[in-house]
């Protein structure tokens, strides 16, 4: 029987690099969000927020990230599967499940092609949010995808 599992997790200075471009990014764009860097198990990595940004963008931004570093998907990909799968079960029981997000602006992380961790982004449009996210992860020298890292 094994006992125990060695995981990989995003060292927090690469997470407050992220954070930090992610911020950037935004004032370059002129909108105010919160940004947030969790691990795979929905803890906090970093976070940073803009003082005007939205007071709901902080939570947003939280669960963005725990959805993409969980499942290893953009946030954004989820509402097309969701669509596609024609379920009302489904869709209401995912509308249910705490910090799960179908929306973009959530993106993971992946270093060697195992996902790390998610960055979340939230007061802007969800392009705008998934631009920043990205920007953030290429200021760190990451990606979002498993097979570009």
């Amino acid at each position: 029987m094994t006992k125990t599992v060695q995981l990989t997790t995003l060292h927090w200075d690469a997470a407050l690099t992220v954070a930090r471009a992610a911020l950037v990014k935004a004032q370059e764009l002129g909108i105010r969000v919160a940004v947030a860097v969790m691990d795979r198990g929905g803890n906090l990595l970093a976070f940073a927020r803009d003082p005007n940004a939205p007071f709901h963008s902080s939570t947003i931004a939280q669960d963005k990230a725990t959805t993409s570093a969980g499942f290893g998907l953009p946030t954004k990909q989820w509402w097309p599967v969701l669509e596609g799968m024609n379920s009302p079960g489904l869709l209401a029981g995912i509308a249910a499940v705490p910090r799960m997000v179908v929306f973009g602006g959530g993106v993971p992380v992946y270093v060697n092609g195992e996902c790390v961790a998610g960055v979340g982004v939230s007061g802007g449009s969800e392009e705008e949010d998934e631009i920043c996210a990205r920007a953030g992860l290429a200021a760190a020298g990451l990606v979002a995808e498993p097979g570009k890292s």
